[in-house]
């Protein structure tokens, strides 16, 4: 790993030894931009909650939060934390950040005079409240008129069900969010149905490509992923390829004349920059620079997932066996069809990568398949899935968590660089 934005994270403090995984489910509004993260924790690789443990799993998110910080784990955004009746009566939540931090109250509370009493001191603070899993004759009822938010399964509820309260609850009283949001399609009905918030993966997902012909500009970024992958560099090519695309020029220069380097002479050339990079940093860089230029359309959400699944395999490739496979790339192919909106097998025809990277991605077997599905299950929250995959793999719980870290930490570093 080289770079100064990768030594500057790396520098950063890791985590506590007692450290805990951390999976954050983005909440978009209907411009697809990013409103806040509903955060989940657990302790550790062996020890996953189940879904009875709910007080532990909440006291482990308001830990865990003040541990890492809302502002790694969030970039700014707001933090959805789930609140069981133990958590608002203690005013345990008030640890967080009020502006930063919605209170999300989840079904299994039961509201009294108390739990009612909670709720106004938390928005008195400055806190949002969010009501989860919201169901038609929800007992939760009483406590509609004081949240900001009201969430809906979609589902666990019919259109006639989510008409009623949305009619009921809606814009003037509280914003709706819907839930389990898995298709574009859903996304589109779920607009339409008036919800101001969305989650769920369906962004993660490219529609139905009409045309197999792909636009010049997102060709242009598969051929400089494609010319950064060959075993020989060619220079030459890839001068004339940046040189092409006027955004990734200008960031090159921009990167390179930074106060980071510290070089003496501006460099204006993209020749010469080329030439101070080396070879290494140059393949890093390049690909780096695409995908930030493929998806500067898209939700930053995609993007820095794509640069945290690239970190955290690069950063397990001593610990994993994998051959000649380049696991950096491995992650951050494993989101370029939904950034560039191409299906993955035309992706993979067109950048030279291992045939063991080519079948996972495209979902065949492959012995990188086990990394592909931790990584996996580490960004969705499947914790025993992933306990179960890390034990496989013989990696152990600090080896994880750890990779993890590393991983958020650099890619919030090079994003906001």
């Amino acid at each position: 790993m080289t770079g100064p934005a990768a030594k500057a994270a790396e520098a950063k403090p890791k985590p506590h030894p007692n450290s805990r995984f951390v999976a954050r489910q983005p909440i978009l509004t209907k411009e697809e931009k990013v409103f806040g993260y509903e955060l989940l924790f657990r302790d550790g690789v062996e020890n996953y909650f189940c879904p009875s443990d709910a007080e532990a799993a909440s006291r482990s998110t308001v830990d865990t939060s003040m541990l890492i910080g809302l502002d790694v784990l969030c970039d700014g955004r707001r933090a959805f934390v789930n609140c069981t009746r133990d958590m608002l009566l203690k005013d345990y939540v008030t640890l967080l950040p009020s502006q930063q931090t919605v209170v999300e109250i989840l079904e299994s509370v039961e509201v009294d005079d108390l739990v009612i009493a909670a709720c106004q001191r938390l928005k008195e603070s400055g806190y949002m409240i969010a009501l989860d899993d919201f169901l038609p004759n929800d007992p939760r009822e009483k406590l509609a008129d004081l949240a900001d938010i009201i969430k809906i399964d979609i589902r666990r509820t019919n259109e006639k069900q989510r008409f009623a309260m949305i009619k009921r609850f809606g814009p003037w009283r509280s914003r709706m969010l819907a839930e389990k949001v898995e298709s574009r399609q859903e996304f589109n009905a779920a607009c339409k149905e008036g919800f101001i918030y969305f989650q769920g993966y369906f962004f993660r997902r490219p529609e139905l490509m009409t045309t197999h012909e792909i636009p010049a500009n997102r060709l242009n970024y598969i051929r400089m992923l494609e010319a950064v992958s060959k075993p020989e560099l060619d220079q030459r090519e890839l001068e004339n390829l940046i040189k092409s695309e006027a955004s990734i020029c200008y960031r090159l220069l921009r990167y390179l004349n930074s106060a980071a380097f510290g070089f003496n002479k501006e460099i204006h050339s993209v020749k010469h920059a080329l030439s101070l990079l080396g070879e290494r940093e140059v393949r890093r860089w390049v690909r780096l620079i695409a995908t930030f230029a493929a998806g500067q359309d898209k939700t930053p959400e995609l993007v820095l997932s794509a640069l945290v699944r690239a970190r955290f395999c690069e950063v397990l490739s001593s610990r994993v066996q994998h051959g000649d496979s380049d696991l950096f790339l491995l992650g951050l192919l494993s989101l370029m069809d939904v950034i560039l909106e191409i299906p993955i097998a035309d992706i993979v025809e067109k950048v030279p990568i291992d045939q063991e990277t080519k079948a996972v991605l495209l979902g065949g077997a492959s012995r990188l398949q086990p990394l592909y599905r931790l990584m996996l299950a580490l960004e969705s929250g499947e914790w025993q899935n992933r306990s179960e995959l890390a034990k496989t793999m013989r990696l152990s719980e600090s080896e994880v968590t750890e990779a993890h870290w590393q991983a958020m930490q650099w890619a919030r570093e090079v994003s906001s660089g």
